[in-house]
């Protein structure tokens, strides 16, 4: 039976493409796979998927530019696959605005819980409504956060943020001045268990202060608390 939910699959292996799609879509998912970048680009700025599965190593315009400039148009997960295991691929895909990434060889059971957790976590951070403090508006410093409408504002300069950033963002202003470890954002951001991953957290907190710091090179607002985690500052 349909869930209701649209996945594009970007892959150019024919055979991993389809053991995704069919795992998904026993899970009850629809599915759809574009074997190049180009398509990719296309059919995922159309705006029929709720999440995008896109591999790094693509024909036509590889997984970074794909990602770049889908997130000029769309607002759904992107998780980046990749088969490559060395951090930096999966910190170039994550800056361009990737929400997540799995590693090639990954279990179908592996793919599936990924894509419902990521899917789970966006519809949460769109359906989450008046239950925060102050009457639903949030205020840090010169932080403010409006919920309802999902503006964020510092130093009465409007920011754009993308929506793990923005909820990363909203769950460390309602912790402030507490120290929060990379295991816990990560399990109550990305939602499910944080495996010894930090790269993910680290790329999203550096990315967050680049547009909120003054100076992202000394940060002051979001800190690093060594050994322990990070702590935004009142």
């Amino acid at each position: 039976m349909s869930n209701g939910k649209k996945v594009l699959i970007i892959e150019d292996d024919s055979a991993i493409a389809e053991i995704e799609r069919d795992y998904l879509e026993i899970d009850g998912f629809q599915v759809e796979i574009v074997d190049n970048g180009v398509d990719g680009i296309t059919r995922g700025s159309s705006g029929e998927f709720h999440l995008i599965l896109l591999d790094v190593m693509l024909p036509g315009a590889d997984g970074f530019a794909v990602c770049r400039k889908l997130r000029e148009t769309i607002d759904v997960p992107i998780l980046m696959v990749t088969a490559r295991r060395e951090d930096i691929d999966k910190i170039r895909g994550l800056g361009l605005g990737a929400d997540d990434y799995i590693v090639k060889p990954f279990s179908p059971g592996e793919l599936v819980a990924r894509v419902k957790s990521n899917l789970a976590q966006y519809e949460r951070l769109r359906n989450r409504g008046n239950s925060t403090i102050n009457g639903g508006e949030v205020k840090v410093g010169q932080i403010s956060i409006s919920p309802q409408s999902r503006r964020v504002y510092v130093r009465g300069e409007e920011l754009t943020l993308k929506n793990k950033e923005y909820e990363l963002l909203l769950f460390l202003v309602e912790h402030v001045d507490m120290v929060l470890s990379k295991e816990t954002l990560y399990e109550r951001i990305w939602g499910y268990d944080a495996i010894g991953d930090s790269a993910t957290v680290a790329v999203h907190i550096n990315r967050l202060r680049d547009k909120i710091e003054e100076n992202p090179g000394d940060p002051k607002v979001i800190q690093t608390v060594w050994g322990a985690g990070y702590r935004l500052k009142a």
